[in-house]
């Protein structure tokens, strides 16, 4: 699980904006930016989201997991903080909050609903299930850390094209990216989108790993994972239409 530890709000939004995404670029004027937002949590967690309605956003399930009070957060056009209370949460019923610690198949998804809407200049992710096969470059992209440990480095969006790995296709769940270089999600880039060239999100991201040799504690720079969402198409189309929205699909 990709998290970051920092105080409620304050640190945070009292924070310059900065960076997001291990070895990635700065993106927050691109069209990916502007269908994601940050979700936090009052237990200090930061992660992103992805807009799918103008008051509804895809997420990682750990990010969203009860037993703490969830906000999605963005800044308005004059750069100032705003913060939306959540209506509903909805985790993925596949969702097992130990599944990495005992080696468990989880399905890491929740779909929240605000209490408000976003502003118009959210634009909702199109999502798409469309086979990728492995070697394809897709795209992550995050409001996390851009330096390992560096808290102050959230808030900016980033992105990062890696390509496809195997083990891909057997398990129909999950999708893995590595690169040549150490880069990727890294803490708060959960429930941020994986997108395909054509600007699909074809993945949530739920977790990374070290670049190995030379990483020392960092659990970033190696493999991103996600959960596909095309398999939980049914779950989405439900959550959401229980709540008057509808995702869009390639």
């Amino acid at each position: 699980m990709i998290r970051l530890h920092l105080p409620f709000l304050a640190a945070l939004l009292l924070a310059t904006p900065a960076h997001a995404v291990v070895g990635g670029t700065e993106a927050p004027d691109t069209s990916l930016a502007r269908s994601s937002v940050m979700v936090l949590s009052s237990r200090g967690g930061v992660c992103t989201g992805i807009v799918l309605a103008r008051d509804v956003v895809l997420t990682a399930a750990h990010c969203a997991a009860p037993g703490a009070e969830h906000r999605v957060h963005f800044r308005d056009e004059s750069g100032a903080p705003v913060m939306l209370g959540i209506a509903a949460r909805v985790l993925h019923p596949g969702y097992d909050a130990g599944a990495i610690a005992g080696r468990r198949r989880s399905i890491d998804l929740a779909l929240l609903r605000t209490e408000t809407a976003l502003p118009a200049r959210f634009v909702p992710a199109s999502l798409t299930e469309a086979p990728i096969a492995a070697g394809t470059p897709l795209t992550l992209g995050g409001y996390g850390v851009a330096r390992p440990g560096d808290h102050r480095s959230t808030g900016t969006f980033r992105t990062a094209t890696l390509p496809l790995v195997e083990p891909y296709g057997p398990s129909r769940i999950l999708a893995w990216l590595k690169g040549p270089a150490a880069s990727g999600a890294c803490e708060g880039d959960s429930g941020g989108p994986i997108v395909t060239t054509g600007g699909g999100v074809l993945a949530v991201t739920t977790w990374s790993s070290g670049a190995g040799k030379g990483s020392g504690k960092s659990s970033c720079g190696g493999v991103s994972q996600g959960v596909l969402v095309g398999p939980q198409r049914a779950w989405i189309a439900r959550t959401t239409g229980a709540w008057g929205a509808e995702a869009r699909w390639e």
